[in-house]
């Protein structure tokens, strides 16, 4: 019987000529290739996902403030220059549920207005405030270099005379601004095809005085000045008391600064208000807003639209009819016939002599909007005191004194007064006569000799 330990020689010990180096060898560089291959992979698949991370999981504003700009910088014109506009306020933002619950999702009964951005809602946020709600569309006329823009302006000023930002949502893809209500909508609704009721002549005036003064406001009053680019009856809109504020800032630019007199940048704005100066030049400063609201003043006179195709052709830009007219001296032709009875004729001298100097071609030409807003306040006196004349108990009946007087000699006296919003002084309908009017304090009448 045989062992059972007792085994063939070549099973039990190995060969001594075979060699296993080579065989471990390969495989460890085989398992150490293998490793690398799979590291790779994972990086490159990681970078690329990186790379086409969608822009919607981090907000636009953030992306744009880490993409360039100084803490410091001005307001720059994106598609010119390529850099993102810094200092945002971000505790502006509100969440996109919230929007959804105060405009009912968006829903079309509450659609009060669309322009250019994208739509506009009316809402009731959380807290009760009524806000309107303006959202973007895609291939909307105005996009983000717009809505940038007007977060940054809106966050940095304050005024009684300026449409104020409530806040604001990037999230997903969205660009949506919201404001204060104004219940009256814009100006232009009051004007023509309107279901309004007719606005007085004494109302338009300070319609126009609420206007210029902010303006004025966010010429001299912003740090370095802010050209508003787009002034027109669309962006002047009216509070439930008829309150006027300026609004719609996505196409502003700071202002020049130091020496320069001019900002040099691509034309934007809306036909029949725009500054031709401009358009040719790409020269903008402070008189190109002048030139536009000149533009407004006539429209509110006459009560059409700035740009009329089915007019004749010498008549459809209102600018250039106007000017024809005024110089041909048949502006009473083109008033609006609802209020034509209730304008005092010196009033209306001061006014249309206003809307001339605002629609030189020449921009140095043109005053400032200090000075528009001077001559609109020394309008309403004039119209003031022609209907006080006219309530005069004790006038004599038989005396042939007419309410058209001849203008004074009128210089205007240096203003110690600042921009701040504390002092900027509001020209209101107060019929008391003991009240002191604001603009006799920066008149002198020289006396007759």
């Amino acid at each position: 019987i045989e062992s059972s330990n007792d085994v063939p020689r070549d099973m039990d010990e190995p060969d001594s000529n075979h060699h296993p180096f080579p065989v471990v060898l390969g495989s460890v560089l085989g398992g150490l290739a293998l490793a690398f291959v799979v590291v790779l992979l994972g990086f490159l698949l990681r970078f690329k996902m990186r790379k086409e991370k969608p822009v919607g999981n981090s907000d636009w504003l953030s992306v744009l403030v880490n993409a360039g700009g100084s803490s410091h910088s001005r307001l720059t014109d994106i598609s010119s220059h390529g850099s993102a506009l810094p200092n945002i306020n971000l505790g502006l933002k509100i969440p996109l549920i919230d929007l959804q619950l105060a405009t009912k999702n968006f829903h079309e009964s509450q659609l009060i207005g669309e322009g250019g951005f994208g739509n506009v809602y009316k809402g009731v946020l959380k807290n009760g405030m009524t806000v309107a709600v303006k959202r973007s569309q895609p291939g909307s006329g105005q996009g983000l270099p717009e809505f940038q823009t007007e977060i940054m302006v809106l966050s940095k000023i304050r005024h009684r005379h300026l449409v104020s930002l409530i806040g604001y949502c990037d999230e997903r893809l969205e660009m949506i601004l919201v404001y204060e209500y104004m219940e009256k909508g814009t100006l232009r609704d009051h004007l023509y095809n309107t279901k309004f009721p007719t606005l007085s002549w004494k109302a338009r005036l300070q319609i126009c005085i609420d206007s210029a003064r902010g303006l004025h406001y966010l010429h001299k009053g912003a740090a370095g000045g802010i050209i508003h680019r787009d002034v027109k009856s669309t962006n002047i809109l009216l509070d439930e008391n008829h309150v006027a504020k300026v609004a719609d800032f996505g196409l502003s630019r700071s202002g020049p600064l130091g020496t320069e007199s001019y900002v040099t940048t691509g034309v934007k704005g809306t036909f029949g208000y725009l500054d031709l100066e401009y358009f040719r030049s790409q020269h903008l400063t402070e008189k190109s807003d002048v030139y536009s609201f000149g533009v407004v003043l006539l429209e509110v006179l006459c009560a059409r639209a700035a740009i009329d195709p089915s007019l004749p052709r010498d008549q459809i830009n209102l600018a250039e009819w106007g000017l024809l007219c005024k110089n041909k001296g048949t502006l009473q032709e083109i008033i609006d016939p609802s209020i034509k009875d209730q304008i005092d004729q010196n009033s209306l001298r001061k006014f249309s002599e206003t809307i001339e100097k605002c629609l030189q071609e020449n921009g140095s030409d043109r005053p400032t909007m200090g000075d528009v807003l001077w001559n609109l306040e020394y309008a309403v006196q004039l119209q003031r005191g022609a209907n006080s004349m006219q309530r005069d108990p004790y006038e004599n009946s038989s005396s042939s004194v007419s309410t058209s007087l001849q203008l004074p000699n009128v210089r205007r006296l240096p203003s110690l007064s600042t921009l701040s919003e504390a002092d900027d002084i509001i020209v209101r309908h107060d019929e008391s006569d003991s009240a002191v009017d604001y603009v006799f304090s920066q008149l002198k009448i020289d006396d007759a000799s």
